[in-house]
């Protein structure tokens, strides 16, 4: 059974730093590409930033670029996303994603098969 399972959330000042951790069990993510995404109240769940299947690739949202960094530990079956320079517009919650296919978008939602339950971001102003 596939699972991924988020932790690092939490409420954080602006101007702080968190980082969010996804533990995948049922697979082993060096055959998949890890990703995160956000969903704000009453808004759609958008990109946030993604990592290939080595590693050696990364790619981010223009909203987080230079703030946050995805990394991913093969040998422990774990992705993070660490958060730096936290705005107010960044509270949301997190979602960890994986896919198995391949395509040239990252940061399509619906290219992504499956999904941790979601960890909540809060950063006060």
């Amino acid at each position: 059974q596939v699972r991924l399972v988020e932790s690092g959330g939490g409420l954080v000042q602006a101007g702080g730093s968190l980082r969010l951790s996804c533990v995948a069990s049922g697979f082993t993510i060096s055959s998949i590409v890890m990703a995160w995404f956000r969903q704000a109240p009453g808004k759609e769940r958008e990109f946030v930033a993604a990592a290939t299947r080595s590693g050696a690739s990364r790619y981010y949202s223009d909203s987080v670029k230079g703030r946050f960094t995805i990394s991913r530990d093969n040998a422990k079956n774990t992705v993070h996303l660490q958060m730096n320079s936290l705005k107010p517009e960044d509270t949301a919650v997190y979602y960890c994603a994986a896919r198995s296919g391949y395509y040239s978008d990252y940061g399509g939602r619906g290219t992504y098969n499956y999904w941790g339950q979601g960890t909540q971001v809060t950063v006060s102003s």
